[in-house]
C-alpha cells in the first residue's frame, strides 16, 4: 500500500513538474514586456484560485472579502495604478494600451507631456504645447510660463472654457468613439458561440447584443468622464499640481464599473490587474526597489502555469467560469470538467488516469449533465 501511495505521489509530482516546464514555451515570444504581461495575468488568476480554495476550506479570508462590491474595489485600485502610470510613467505600459487610452480620452499627448513636466518640477516645453494649441478655439485664454506650478483647464480642454460643458462633451464623444468597438465585441460572440440561438431568433439575439454593448460603452464613457472631472475639480481648489492627483482620479473613475453587469466586474478587474502589476513592477525596478533579474517573468510564468493546471485538475470550482470555459474549449480535456474528488484519495496516479480514460469513452451523462450541455459556452459569464 505504501508503495502505491509513493508511486502515486511521485507520478503527480512528475505530472505537475512537466506542466511547469511546458511554460518555457513562453520563450517563443521575443518581447519581454509581453512575457511579463502574460506572467502577471496568470499570477492574478492563480492568486484567485488559491484564495478561493483557502476560503472554501475556511482557512482564511481577507477582511471585506464578503463585500458585494469587492470586485469593484479591486478594479478601482488597479485602475488607479494604470491611470497614474499612463499620465506619469507611460513607458511602463504596453504601447498598444497607451494608444487605446489616448484615443479614448479627450486629452492630447502634448498636454500629458506638459503635465508630467510640471509635476516633476521641470521646465514645460511651451514650444510644443503652443504648436498644439495654435489651432484651438480658446488658445487666447492660455497664460503659461515655463515654470508653471499647474497646467490649467484652459490647456487640458482648450476647445471649451467651461469644465461642465467639457465633461458633457466627453460623455457623448467617448460613447460615439467606443460604441462600434463594443458592439462588435459583443455581437460577434453572440453569433459565433450561440449560432443556433441566433438562427432561431436573430432579432432577440441582436437586441441582447445591443443592450450589452450600450451598457459596456456607458461604463467606459463614465470612466473617462469621471477621470476628467476629477482633474478639473482639483484645478478648481488647488494652485499646485501633484502626481498623486492622477492616482486618486483613477481610483474615482474606477467606480464606473458599478454600471457593468455583476458577472463581468471580476473579469474586468482581473483584466486590468496584470497591467497595473506590470507598470508597478517596471516602476519599482526603475527606482531600484526590486532587483532586475533577467528572465524572471519566464520563471514566474512556469510556476503559475503549474499552479493553474493543478487547480484545473483537482479544484476546478475555484477557477472563474470564464477561464475554465476557455481552457475547456481549447483543450477539450476531461480533466477540465468540474467533478468531485475520487473516493480513494490515495489511489495511484496511473489508476486515476485509467478511471478518467474510461469515463471519457462513456457516451452517457456526466455529473448529471448531458455532454452537449456540459460544453455549452453560453453559461460562461463574460462571453
Amino acid at each position: 500500500m505504501r508503495s502505491d501511495v509513493s508511486l502515486g505521489d511521485l507520478g503527480k509530482r512528475r505530472h505537475h513538474t512537466m506542466r511547469s516546464v511546458a511554460g518555457l514555451a513562453i520563450l517563443a515570444l521575443d518581447d519581454s514586456s509581453r512575457r511579463r504581461t502574460l506572467s502577471l495575468y496568470l499570477l492574478a488568476r492563480l492568486a484567485q484560485c488559491a484564495y478561493n480554495s483557502a476560503k472554501s476550506k475556511n482557512k482564511f479570508h481577507f477582511w471585506g472579502s464578503h463585500w458585494r462590491h469587492g470586485d469593484a474595489l479591486l478594479f478601482s485600485l488597479a485602475s488607479a495604478q494604470v491611470m497614474y502610470a499612463f499620465v506619469m510613467r507611460p513607458e511602463s505600459l504596453p504601447k498598444s494600451y497607451q494608444e487605446f487610452i489616448l484615443k479614448t480620452g479627450p486629452v492630447a499627448d502634448p498636454v500629458y507631456k506638459a503635465v508630467r513636466e510640471c509635476c516633476r518640477g521641470g521646465p514645460v516645453d511651451l514650444t510644443a504645447l503652443s504648436a498644439y494649441l495654435s489651432s484651438k478655439r480658446n488658445s487666447d485664454l492660455i497664460n503659461l510660463t515655463t515654470n508653471s506650478s499647474i497646467i490649467p483647464c484652459s490647456v487640458i480642454h482648450p476647445d471649451r472654457a467651461s469644465c461642465l460643458a467639457q465633461n458633457v462633451n466627453v460623455v457623448s464623444s467617448t460613447f460615439k468613439k467606443t460604441f462600434p468597438l463594443y458592439f462588435s465585441l459583443t455581437f460577434v460572440p453572440f453569433v459565433v458561440l450561440r449560432l443556433q440561438k441566433f438562427l432561431e431568433s436573430p432579432a432577440a439575439t441582436c437586441w441582447r447584443a445591443l443592450v450589452g454593448a450600450v451598457r459596456s460603452t456607458t461604463f467606459l464613457s463614465a470612466f473617462v468622464t469621471l477621470f476628467q472631472a476629477a482633474i478639473c475639480l482639483h484645478r478648481k481648489v488647488a494652485n499646485k499640481d501633484h502626481k498623486l492627483v492622477y492616482w486618486f482620479a483613477g481610483l474615482m473613475s474606477g467606480l464606473s464599473i458599478l454600471l457593468e453587469k455583476k458577472a463581468r466586474r471580476a473579469e474586468l478587474a482581473l483584466y486590468v490587474l496584470p497591467r497595473a502589476g506590470d507598470s508597478l513592477w517596471y516602476i519599482l525596478i526603475n527606482r531600484h526597489l526590486l532587483p532586475n533579474i533577467k528572465n524572471a517573468e519566464v520563471a514566474l510564468f512556469c510556476m503559475c502555469m503549474g499552479g493553474i493546471m493543478y487547480f484545473l485538475e483537482y479544484e476546478p470550482d475555484t477557477m472563474a467560469p470564464f477561464l475554465r470555459g476557455l481552457i475547456r474549449r481549447f483543450l477539450a480535456s476531461k480533466i477540465s470538467n468540474p467533478s468531485p474528488p475520487p473516493p480513494n484519495r490515495n489511489a495511484s496516479y496511473l489508476q486515476t488516469l485509467n478511471a478518467l480514460e474510461q469515463s471519457r469513452t462513456q457516451p452517457g451523462v456526466d455529473n448529471g449533465l448531458p455532454t452537449s450541455e456540459q460544453y455549452n459556452l453560453e453559461s460562461i459569464p463574460g462571453l
